[in-house]
């Protein structure tokens, strides 16, 4: 599946950017379905692995669905390709927020949960880039629309997000204000970031002041859980984590052995 989307580049003429994604991984619950969460690879790896690991998870209920992003060009590594659901300059605080690829990808998502039964509930989650990109879906339903104004379809029940950040945390409360409920989705939505304190690819500050930016903006049901030691993975006492925590917040029926 292909987004096409423009801005104006220099010189006054429309650039193009296509955003081809890559191949989408199910995996089936294996017992009666009650949720669906599209869950978002890291930068340069894509849905299988994160199928397989999904796969093992004590969670019957879940239908996990996990896309690939699309190949493009990334300035954090001089303009060569990979893949990657937006593109990302520097990891600091001050830097621009690539809003044409983050709509572009909240927008695969809210596809692929589009077609779902409506009496599932739904869930975004991820890990890295994929967590930002989670948190973005986060902000676009509780504005009910993307950064370019559309509207978003989707209503999240939960949205996790492993060893990531919060893209354009800076305005999300001005663009709170200026919409109505927003602040009652807002509240009522349950989050949970989970960030290492030794990781060295995505900074332990950067989730801690992300959690931090969900609270003071309104979103009263944000976890943030720390784990000393931890580096830029996962490891399985965090997932534990997860899992216990989207069992209670999806209200499914029960863990398997």
């Amino acid at each position: 599946m292909s987004f096409t989307s423009s801005s104006v580049g220099s010189g006054g003429r429309t650039v193009r950017r296509v955003f081809e994604f890559g191949r989408t991984y199910v995996v089936r619950p294996k017992g009666k379905h009650q949720a669906t969460v599209v869950w978002l690879h890291g930068l340069g790896d894509n849905g299988s692995s994160w199928s397989q690991l999904l796969e093992t998870l004590p969670l019957p209920n879940i239908k996990w669905i996990c896309p690939t992003a699309p190949t493009q060009p990334i300035k954090v590594f001089g303009g060569f390709p990979s893949t990657a659901w937006f593109d990302v300059g520097e990891l600091s605080e001050d830097a621009p927020d690539d809003i044409e690829g983050l709509d572009a990808s909240a927008a695969h998502v809210a596809n692929l949960l589009s077609t779902e039964p409506d009496d599932i509930k739904l869930g975004v989650g991820g890990f890295s880039m994929g967590a930002a990109t989670a948190l973005y879906s986060a902000t676009c339903f509780t504005l009910r629309k993307y950064g370019n104004g559309n509207p978003y379809p989707c209503n999240l029940s939960a949205v996790v997000g492993l060893s990531g950040w919060l893209p354009c945390s800076k305005t999300l409360s001005k663009k709170l204000e200026e919409v109505d409920d927003a602040r009652r989705r807002a509240a009522s939505l349950p989050l949970l970031l989970c960030h290492g304190k030794g990781d060295d690819v995505v900074p332990y500050k950067f989730g801690e002041k992300s959690s931090q930016a969900l609270s003071s903006t309104g979103y009263q049901n944000v976890a943030f859980k720390a784990y000393n030691g931890l580096g830029h993975y996962t490891v399985p006492e965090e997932m534990d984590e997860v899992c216990a925590w989207l069992l209670s917040k999806l209200g499914l029926e029960g863990i398997s052995s």
